[in-house]
């Protein structure tokens, strides 16, 4: 994929009705009444979203976030810095470019066979519940025939936040094949991002983001799925079962009793996995990594 198509008057109100109407503090009008008012400033959008399309370029005003801390629950204390989420808001213009660069960018991904069959994070007609009954439905099957299943549940420590962004780049162009106009529009939407901190009448001062998958975003988590690829790799050579959602994983085995072997080659795969997440700046969260144990089935 080397250039993208330009969007019409009616790609950009169908995009106008997929977004939230959630509203960002970077925002000069609220985005309900942004969605409104959007027919009578449908030529300048257009010549907006278009020429990022075309020249390569995302506009570097839409590349700062705000972030807002939000408590995890009411009851929590407030003076703890850990007990809040800190939650990413973006321009709503920014969000109406990247629908559009989503859209065509998932469509070439589907055509061209680039997902994981097994990654069921952020896509179309995959959930959490498809990742649940895929593996739910070999350990009952594995249970019933008299074998044991032995489940490693791996989890991520903010993983979309340290995604490096050279290593970004060369699996959208190596893994999926993007170039040209296209490889370098994620170039400039990845680099020179900022944010700060806002909360009641304070704001911090702006800090540069050198990694990470921008969050709050509309192609974060389709970014994060590319980058995740060479992982499914690695447990495919070593035949290992496996499903995965954004950036948890569960990986499994079927095994006799007394048979040892898939308990090495599970063992090998995550050596391979570790060594893997540390090339890519990535890591196990260890107190959120499980490992579960399923007997066989009595007769």
């Amino acid at each position: 994929m080397k250039q993208f198509h330009l969007i019409n008057s009616k790609d950009l109100q169908d995009i106008l009705g997929q977004l939230n109407s959630s509203s960002c503090c970077l925002d000069v009008l609220p985005t309900s009444f942004f969605k409104k008012v959007s027919k009578t400033m449908e030529s300048d959008l257009l010549q907006i979203v278009n020429f990022s399309l075309m020249s390569g370029v995302f506009p570097e005003p839409l590349k700062t976030a705000v972030i807002k801390p939000i408590l995890k629950k009411d009851n929590l204390d407030k003076t703890q810095v850990n007990n809040y989420w800190p939650i990413s808001n973006l321009p709503f213009l920014s969000k109406i470019i990247e629908k559009a660069v989503s859209q065509q960018l998932n469509y070439f991904l589907t055509q061209n066979n680039c997902y994981d069959a097994f990654q069921s994070g952020f896509r179309q007609n995959h959930s959490t519940e498809t990742t649940l009954t895929k593996a739910f439905n070999d350990i009952c099957l594995n249970t019933d025939s008299g074998k044991m299943s032995v489940l490693v549940l791996l989890d991520l420590s903010a993983a979309f936040d340290t995604v490096d962004h050279n290593i970004l780049l060369k699996r959208l162009k190596n893994w999926t094949g993007l170039s040209g106009t296209v490889l370098n529009w994620f170039k400039t939407y990845l680099e020179n991002r900022k944010y700060f901190v806002s909360t009641g009448n304070f704001t911090s001062e702006q800090t540069s983001i050198t990694c990470g998958v921008p969050q709050g975003s509309i192609l974060g988590p389709l970014l994060f799925n590319i980058y995740m690829l060479p992982l499914a790799q690695i447990i495919k050579n070593n035949k290992i079962n496996y499903h995965s959602y954004a950036d948890d994983t569960q990986i499994y085995i079927t095994m006799s009793p007394g048979d040892r072997g898939p308990v090495q080659a599970l063992g090998k795969c995550i050596e391979e996995i570790n060594g893997w997440l540390c090339h890519n700046f990535l890591q196990l969260n260890k107190n959120k990594t499980e490992v579960i144990v399923f007997g066989a089935k009595e007769k």
